[in-house]
């Protein structure tokens, strides 16, 4: 098929430094619009309804992010083939995963609403929530849970719109959803006194809108890649496709959302309610920093696809250097920050002084291996842009899976007996050592893969 005119043209002619800066900029804001979801809803939630309303929406975060999982199972996977086929030249393919990609989007997404329906309480119960906590939780996921089918369509829909060369758009969308949530928070919670259940009605609303927006984009004639007759066909091949490379960011959510389970179940036999609170406060932060860095890869991903695909090797390695030196440096200021002033940051949050001391204990635990986890998140980011899944799978799950999850159990024991501080301690530095063993394995996965960089030959 002849080729178009398009917007990604450029992606294999013009200077790698302006194209990260054109692509990672408005992912990044993206992806710090999209934490403000949840942050705003932690901090009118913890201002305005109390700390044990806190704990009682931290439980709820596995869920949501099981959800997210999901959405980034097909989002991901979307936009990675995306732009390896459009590195190929192949307008008719590109359109083919967006429509299959739509309709792998509301089938999971049926099924985990409906699940998650079905079983709330016991999943609740699962993730740590307790006698004082449960109803706050419950309350929050009986709204929310729709608005997460939304935002699972916003996010693999936006990753599409910039994939095939409109990052700007991508941005403007969940800029305005995030701006419609923090308008909507303070009216919900403080004018209709909704409490909880308020801060749920925000971010559904909000969600449910940036949903119209980007299914809008591709109905619109002036869209490069849209929604054609052709493209509603099934494709078990596509479905292959999407699902193998988003395999890899689908299972490192669902670890983090097992894995914060578990550690939610450790801080309350350490710490109590509080501790859990503590936990979702200082996890914040840490999202928030990955975030960032998730959103330069993010920026990296159709100009690596696309080099990928179109056979540009020095292009490849050149796009992944300066990706992996700006997280690294990212993860370093975040560290710095982060040690500096830790009660400073956590105030912002809880007033609530036992709150604010053990959160602002557990934050430079979490934070001091910044650097090494935008180190790990580059390589995993960089793998599954390239179509190496299994690559990217193992880099992902190690930290979570292979090390966080038996240290936790492991290393507080081992703190109370030397008697070097109490259990919730040895949690926090189970953190902190599983992000450097995560780390390490990373760089040993990537030297076996610098083939990738040169298979090709020279340019």
């Amino acid at each position: 098929m002849e080729m178009k005119k398009d917007r990604t043209q450029e992606l294999e002619t013009g200077s790698i430094k302006s194209l990260l800066w054109t692509y990672a900029l408005p992912a990044v804001i993206t992806q710090i619009i999209a934490s403000i979801y949840n942050i705003a809803d932690r901090i009118f939630i913890g201002q305005g309804v109390g700390p044990l309303a806190i704990s009682g929406l931290v439980i709820t975060l596995p869920v949501i992010n099981a959800i997210h999982a999901l959405g980034s199972l097909v989002g991901v996977g979307s936009a990675a083939r995306m732009s390896i086929v459009l590195g190929r030249k192949d307008i008719n393919w590109a359109e083919n995963i967006l429509g299959n990609s739509l309709l792998l989007t509301f089938f999971f997404g049926m099924v985990f609403l409906s699940g998650g329906y079905a079983f709330m309480d016991k999943v609740l119960i699962l993730f740590g929530a307790t006698d004082q906590t449960i109803s706050y939780a419950r309350e929050y996921m009986l709204i929310v849970l729709p608005g997460m089918f939304f935002t699972t369509l916003t996010f693999n829909l936006t990753g599409l719109i910039r994939a095939t060369g409109y990052p700007m758009r991508s941005m403007y969308i969940m800029v305005s959803g995030a701006l419609l949530n923090m308008i909507l928070d303070p009216i919900f919670i403080y004018v209709f006194d909704a409490g909880i259940a308020g801060a749920a009605w925000a971010t559904t609303i909000s969600m449910a809108t940036t949903s119209v927006l980007a299914v809008a984009h591709f109905i619109s004639p002036s869209s490069f890649i849209r929604f054609r007759s052709h493209a509603w066909k099934p494709r078990f091949y596509i479905f292959k496709n999407i699902l193998l490379i988003g395999m890899s960011p689908f299972l490192m959510n669902l670890a983090a959302s097992a894995v914060v389970a578990l550690l939610n179940t450790q801080v309350i036999r350490y710490a109590g309610d509080l501790g859990v609170g503590a936990l979702g406060i200082v996890n914040t932060f840490t999202s928030l920093l990955c975030m960032v860095m998730i959103g330069i890869c993010q920026g990296m991903q159709p100009i690596a696809g696309y080099n990928y695909g179109a056979g540009r090797p020095g292009r490849l390695k050149e796009v992944f250097m300066l990706t992996m030196k700006v997280n690294v440096l990212l993860g370093l200021a975040g560290s710095v920050l982060c040690l500096a002033f830790p009660r400073l940051l956590v105030r912002a949050f809880t007033a609530d002084a036992e709150l604010l001391e053990v959160s602002a204990f557990a934050l430079p635990f979490l934070l001091v291996m910044a650097p090494l986890i935008g180190f790990t998140i580059t390589n995993s980011n960089f793998f599954q842009s390239i179509d190496k899944p299994w690559i990217a799978i193992v880099t992902s799950l190690s930290r979570q899976v292979l090390f966080l999850a038996p240290l936790c159990i492991l290393i507080p024991k081992l703190f109370i007996s030397m008697g070097w501080g109490d259990g919730m301690a040895g949690v926090c530095a189970s953190a902190t050592i599983s992000d450097a063993l995560g780390a390490v394995l990373a760089g040993i996965l990537l030297l076996t893969q610098l083939k990738v960089f040169k298979e090709k030959g020279r340019e």
